[in-house]
């Protein structure tokens, strides 16, 4: 395995990501960017730990696969070894006895099988010589290649107080390579996914899940093998270095701060914090057993759901099965045999910090997302970030996006769910508008075919109704006949003007308009009683507008004329509000008056329609204002409550114009 696999050890199918955020939170590191809603891995941030491996529940985060690779080396010409990790017994606890797992791997192609417990045993020695030899300088374990990574690209400055002792899995590949030659492929076996990255003085390394793929791929099962021992040399109390405590155990050291000053962290968190603290100065004389798993039996390796302490267990058991005299004795001899392999290393920094964002740019993040007060920082973790401001500065490095935060997710879908609704209110109020405005059109063709017909023959009725009652004496009885004949004549004809006025075809003959003036002329030309007070309120910018202003005066007066009327008796008040943009105009005509039943207000622009008594309504007072709006392209709307119960009564109408 070469050290540029490294920066491909984790990935992610994104047809599988649910956005969870599980891995984001899980990521000692946060090296996952989530980009359009889909949580990838930032290779060149990854440490290789496995996390999000491990608590992905829908699959997306796999690592990087060497089943292959193993399988070519087993069926090339050359001799294979397993170095398997002492964690063994904790993942294969379906097999009871050590000797037929090793045969299964012998079925499987391995020319030797070998315990990197005894590599341990040799790293457990170099430990134990460090912490005595070099008193008052701290030390960092340096076998858990996870925490390594971390160290070189996230603090650079502590590389130099990571122990140059190797791994136990580098520490075994060196001895086996001493005592069964130089040209021995080497392949690890293990629980973790960061081996595979650790060193290239190993051909390859799988975890125990693809060994299980292996020994299913080609069906050999623990009946039908032929049961055999490790190798030489063999583990001794090296076995235990998986489990938590495993390295002070294993140099016999007892946890004990009035003996030596070790500190042991295990987990995402913890040995981050054990680290933080080191680097403050805070621990600096004391040594620090880290593992960036809670042990190396709950590694992403591992087969998922398993009992941590029953794993524990297992080992333990296996261990305390090998302590016998006659193994001890083997076990020492080894050990004084390959004392002189040197097993030692040094580790260069690999700077990965990203530089921070400034202050302002995390604060216009926070402000983007309504965190203006600290009040506002929930600091919830559903986004996986602890806190607000770290939220915010991954968005600010592109490694997030605001949408993960809950909080602001929720407000923003309750925004977007009434904006929803504002947007509906608006169709519904523009449908019930296109409607009406069809029915009027059909209305106004109507009209207007009616009133084209009526207005020859009823010019005629008109005209000698007229020379009959001129040509009529004063003392003629049939002379007041005639003129009720002349009157009512004429007040069809104002009928036939109102229809041709619904219907409009004709042309506006548009002038320069001061439109304030134009409405104060308009109140003035109507007579209002003095109980009802009248007030223009004037919110233009521009007050010069285009109208007919013949036409338009007809339009006010009428809309004036029905407020006063629709007033009780103790009186009320009209305004006129004039309002502009650049390129329309609206007039507003409100009044405090008795208002429109609901029921009513569908037909009020319908010809002929009326609530006033008969004879003193046409029912085309209103119908004629639509179709003069209509002709200056523009728009009416009306609002109007009759019931107290709902509030003040009262009608508005709403002329909108275009300017020119």
């Amino acid at each position: 395995m070469t050290q540029s696999y490294r920066n491909q050890l984790v990935f992610t199918i994104k047809d599988r990501c649910r956005v969870c955020y599980t891995c984001v939170r899980e990521c000692p590191v946060k090296a996952i960017r989530i980009i359009n809603g889909q949580a990838e891995v930032v290779s060149e941030r990854c440490i290789g730990c496995g996390n999000c491996v491990k608590v992905c529940s829908q699959g997306a985060k796999v690592f990087l696969q060497s089943k292959y690779e193993v399988y070519e080396l087993l069926e090339s010409q050359q001799k294979v070894a397993a170095l398997v990790a002492p964690s063994f017994p904790a993942e294969f606890e379906d097999i009871d006895d050590h000797r037929i797992f090793v045969g299964m791997l012998r079925a499987l192609g391995f020319s030797y099988v070998f315990e990197v417990g005894f590599g341990a045993d040799m790293v457990a020695r170099q430990y134990h010589r460090l912490f005595e030899e070099i008193p008052g300088k701290g030390y960092i374990s340096s076998d858990c290649p996870a925490t390594t990574f971390y160290i070189r690209h996230y603090y650079p400055n502590l590389v130099s107080r990571l122990a140059p002792v190797v791994s136990p899995m580098v520490a075994m590949t060196r001895i086996v390579r001493y005592a069964y030659g130089a040209d021995l492929k080497i392949i690890f076996i293990g629980p973790c996914v960061a081996k595979k990255a650790e060193s290239p003085e190993v051909d390859e390394a799988i975890t125990f899940l693809e060994l299980r793929e292996l020994l299913l791929e080609r069906n050999i099962q623990p009946s039908g093998v032929q049961p055999s021992e490790f190798d030489p040399p063999r583990a001794g109390k090296g076995g235990i270095f998986p489990v938590s405590r495993g390295l002070l155990q294993a140099t016999n050291i007892r946890e004990d701060v009035t003996v030596v000053d070790i500190v042991v962290a295990e987990g995402k968190e913890s040995f981050k914090e054990a680290i933080r603290e080191f680097d403050a100065g805070l621990i600096s004389t004391h040594h620090l057993e880290l593992l960036c798993c809670k042990g190396c039996i709950m590694g992403p390796g591992m087969s998922k759901n398993g009992e941590r302490y029953a794993r524990r267990t297992r080992v333990a058991r296996y261990v305390k099965q090998k302590l016998n005299p006659d193994q001890l004795k083997e076990w020492q001899e080894n050990i004084e045999k390959y004392s002189s392999i040197d097993l030692t290393i040094s580790f260069t920094p690999e700077d990965r910090r990203q530089p921070l964002p400034s202050p302002e740019e995390v604060e216009k993040v926070l402000k983007s997302m309504g965190k203006i007060s600290p009040r506002d920082h929930l600091n919830c973790g559903a986004c996986g970030y602890d806190t607000c401001t770290d939220h915010a500065i991954a968005i600010a490095l592109g490694n997030a996006e605001p949408e993960m935060c809950l909080p602001y997710a929720i407000e923003k879908l309750h925004k977007s769910i009434n904006d929803l609704n504002i947007t509906n209110e608006k169709l519904s109020q523009a449908k019930a508008a296109l409607k009406q405005s069809e029915k009027l059109a059909h209305m106004g063709q109507l009209s207007a075919g009616i009133a084209h017909e009526l207005n020859n023959p009823l010019g005629v009725i008109t005209m000698y109704a007229n020379i009959l009652w001129e040509e009529c004496k004063e003392d003629d009885p049939m002379r007041k006949d005639l003129e009720l004949i002349v009157e009512q004549a004429n007040r069809c004809r104002k009928i036939v003007s109102g229809l041709l006025n619904f219907a409009r075809k004709n042309q506006v003959n548009l002038s320069e308009t001061h439109l304030p003036d134009f409405a104060k002329r308009s109140l003035e030309s109507v007579v209002i009683p003095p109980q009802i007070k009248t007030r223009i309120v004037n919110e233009m910018k521009n007050p010069i507008c285009f109208l007919d202003q013949d036409q338009m005066m007809q339009v006010l007066t009428n809309l004036e004329k029905n407020a006063v009327e629709a007033m009780p008796s103790e009186g009320g008040e009209i305004k006129l509000t004039l309002s502009d943009t650049p390129d329309e105009v609206i007039l507003s005509l409100s009044d405090t008056g008795t208002g429109i039943p609901k029921e009513n207000m569908d037909k009020i622009f319908t010809p002929f329609f009326t609530t006033k008594e008969v004879g003193k309504g046409t029912g085309l007072g209103l119908p004629l204002i639509y179709g003069i709006v209509k002709m200056h392209k523009g728009k009416i709307t009306v609002m109007s409550n009759a019931d107290p119960k709902q509030g003040p009564t009262g009608t508005t109408f709403t002329l909108t114009l275009p300017r020119n």
